[in-house]
């Protein structure tokens, strides 16, 4: 008897998406949290990207690997993507490190991330895998991916960033042939290949990949039985696939969501504070490259309830207003005055205080006559009556996180001991 198999080969794939790397580039963005967990545009969370594209794409099968300092992240999974049922055949699995396979308490790297939860994805009878990260901003139909997969007949597709080549060696690099077949693999080479269309580009990894489910199982296997592997999907499995077997590239900008036909593809790794910074303060822009408006590929998060924001004081000297910002539900803007800035929930910015190009995360309060420019605000950070950031490179150097490009990164850690130190 011929078993029916669905149409849509998103039904039939499992979204395992890695999320327990620190993210040490944003220094004390993460000394509390994973990077897949640090806030992001608003409401959301990075990780919720990568989860949003997968739900919008028809995947209704999903794992997180957790690891570093995961609680924050766990809680915001629990509270935001508990509505999957599983009578209807859709899950989402948290997996933290949990000595699945032997007594290392530790995921060892990437590629082990999956071979600890063997016997969990077998569980559910996929055919295929998508591997994902769970750090990056961007939206994208991954059945397309899919498809482009199965269509070529490929061990593994790698789906990749055209990048300018003169920028590519920060990247992982894929040389591919007339056909997107990948015939090397290149970690941060000093000469990157142009591609077979545009010698000026070159192909990025993404840090996506689609495997067959049952080649990828014996690959782990294989893998996790060799002793001098990293067990990394990048540095181990990848490279000896292209060297091995059909290892073929998928561009992002085939399947990417875009807010209009012409809009460019839009993908951003937020890892350092100055990117961080930047990608917020570009949603405030009039026209925006990444859409948060677009409600037929919306990114899902936890909705937590909350007032309408609210402004308040009409004088001269002191009216609350907001010009070219996004303003969450809960803040109260009393009598201040903010520019070009990204306010996340139940901000509170009071009278005379000044904000510019500010990313305040959730419940931060801003005290009377604060003048803040160009500066990220940890979650609960109290900013006293009267601080002045933006305007004294060395005095922000002083007690603050200040990156080379002038933004300064503030947290209630760094304002505790400047009030210790004053």
């Amino acid at each position: 008897m011929t078993l029916y198999r669905p149409n849509r080969l998103s039904s039939r794939a499992m979204a395992y998406v890695l999320a327990g790397g620190r993210g040490s580039r944003l220094k004390e963005l993460t000394d509390r949290r994973a990077k897949p967990a640090v806030y992001f545009g608003g409401k959301s969370r990075i990780i919720d990207f990568a989860l949003s594209n997968a739900l919008n794409s028809g995947i209704r099968k999903m794992a997180v690997a957790t690891q570093y300092k995961a609680h924050s992240l766990i809680r915001h999974l629990n509270r935001g993507w508990s509505f999957f049922r599983s009578e209807r055949n859709e899950f989402l699995d948290i997996l933290p490190a949990s000595q699945q396979m032997d007594e290392e308490n530790w995921y060892r790297g990437t590629a082990d991330a999956v071979t600890q939860n063997i016997a969990i994805i077998d569980s559910y009878q996929v055919d295929y895998l998508l591997v994902l990260a769970g750090d990056h901003i961007y939206k994208m139909d991954y059945e397309l991916m899919l498809q482009q997969h199965v269509d070529s007949g490929a061990d593994v597709t790698v789906g990749c960033l055209t990048v300018p080549r003169d920028q590519a060696s920060a990247f992982g690099v894929m040389d591919v042939d007339a056909e997107g077949r990948i015939v090397s693999f290149l970690e941060k080479p000093k000469d990157p290949p142009g591609m077979p269309d545009d010698p000026n580009s070159t192909l990025a990894s993404m840090g996506i990949y689609v495997f067959d489910w049952k080649f990828l199982r014996e690959l782990l296997l294989k893998d996790a039985a060799n002793p001098n592997s990293s067990h990394d999907f990048g540095h181990d499995l990848i490279p000896d696939l292209v060297k091995n077997a059909k290892a073929v590239a998928h561009r992002f900008t085939e399947s990417c969501v875009r807010s209009a036909p012409d809009a460019p593809a839009y993908w951003r790794d937020v890892g350092t504070i100055d990117a961080f910074w930047q990608a917020n303060i570009d949603l405030t822009d009039f026209s925006p490259e990444l859409d948060l408006y677009d409600r037929d590929w919306p990114i899902w998060t936890y909705g937590e309830i909350t007032p309408p924001a609210k402004f308040i004081h009409d004088d001269e000297d002191r009216r609350g207003h907001a010009v070219s910002s996004m303003v969450s539900g809960g803040c109260i803007i009393s009598g201040s005055e903010v520019r070009n800035s990204l306010l996340f929930t139940g901000v509170k910015a009071n009278s005379y205080a000044s904000l510019k190009s500010v990313v305040a995360m959730p419940y931060v309060g801003i005290g009377r006559h604060a003048r803040l420019t160009n500066v990220v605000i940890d979650r609960g950070a109290r900013i006293p009556e009267g601080l002045v950031v933006g305007e004294d490179a060395d005095e922000d150097a002083r007690w603050f996180r200040r990156t080379e490009n002038g933004v300064t990164l503030i947290t209630q850690d760094m304002l505790d001991r400047r009030d210790a130190g004053a």
